[in-house]
C-alpha cells in the first residue's frame, strides 16, 4: 500500500462524463453514465475498491450518508478503476459480491480503462467528489478525519459540504484532500 493524498482540482471544473458497467450481482450487463444522474441535486462520485483499508474503515459509514442524502435528491455512484490482474479482489465479480454484502444503495462501476479516474484526476481510494445541480466540481476532499485504527467514521466532511450545497448553493468550507491508498494504475 502506497498511502497517497489527493491533489485538488480546481472547484467548478465540469463533472467529466462517464458511460460504465455497473458491477451489479446476478451478472445482467448494464451501463451508467453521467446523463444517468442529470435530474439529482447534486452528485457524489466516489472512487473506491474493495480492497483499501482505507475504504473498508468508512464503507459502512458510506453507505449510510449515501442512504440519509438520497431521500434529499443527492445521488451516489462509487467507481473502482483498480487494475485487478494484479489486484483481484477488485475484480468485476468481487465488487458485485461486495455490493450485494453491502447493500450499496449507489451503483457501482468499473472503470477498466482507467479512462474515468484520469478525467477526474482521482489518485486514492478513496477520493470524493461532488457536484451541484449544474455538474460543477463544489467539493473535493476527505470523507471525515479518521483513518483506519483512528477513529469511527462520521462522513462528517462530505456531511457539510452536501449540507451547505444544499441549502445555500455553494460550499464554503474548507476542503482537506482524501489520503488513502494510491489508484492501481497499469
Amino acid at each position: 500500500m502506497t498511502l497517497t493524498e489527493s491533489s485538488m482540482t480546481m472547484l467548478g471544473t465540469s463533472a467529466p462524463g462517464f458511460d460504465l458497467p455497473v458491477a451489479n450481482p446476478g451478472g445482467s450487463e448494464r451501463s451508467c453514465s453521467l446523463q444517468d444522474f442529470s435530474d439529482a441535486r447534486a452528485l457524489v462520485v466516489a472512487f473506491i475498491c474493495n480492497h483499501c483499508p482505507f475504504v473498508v474503515h468508512i464503507e459502512g459509514a458510506l453507505v449510510g450518508v449515501a442512504r440519509r442524502y438520497l431521500t434529499r435528491g443527492v445521488a451516489f455512484v462509487g467507481i473502482s478503476a483498480n487494475d485487478a490482474k494484479k489486484y483481484p479482489a477488485d475484480s468485476f465479480a468481487n465488487m458485485a459480491r461486495r455490493a450485494k454484502e453491502r447493500r450499496y444503495p449507489f451503483p457501482y462501476l468499473y472503470d477498466e480503462s482507467q479512462e474515468v479516474a484520469r478525467a477526474y484526476g482521482a489518485e486514492c481510494t478513496p477520493d470524493i467528489f461532488v457536484y451541484d445541480a449544474d455538474r460543477l466540481l463544489a467539493y473535493r476532499g476527505r470523507f471525515d478525519e479518521t483513518h483506519p485504527g483512528r477513529g469511527i467514521p462520521t462522513g462528517s466532511d462530505l456531511r457539510q459540504a452536501l449540507d451547505e450545497l444544499l441549502s445555500d448553493g455553494t460550499v464554503s468550507m474548507a476542503q482537506r484532500p482524501s489520503m488513502g491508498c494510491n489508484i492501481k494504475w497499469r
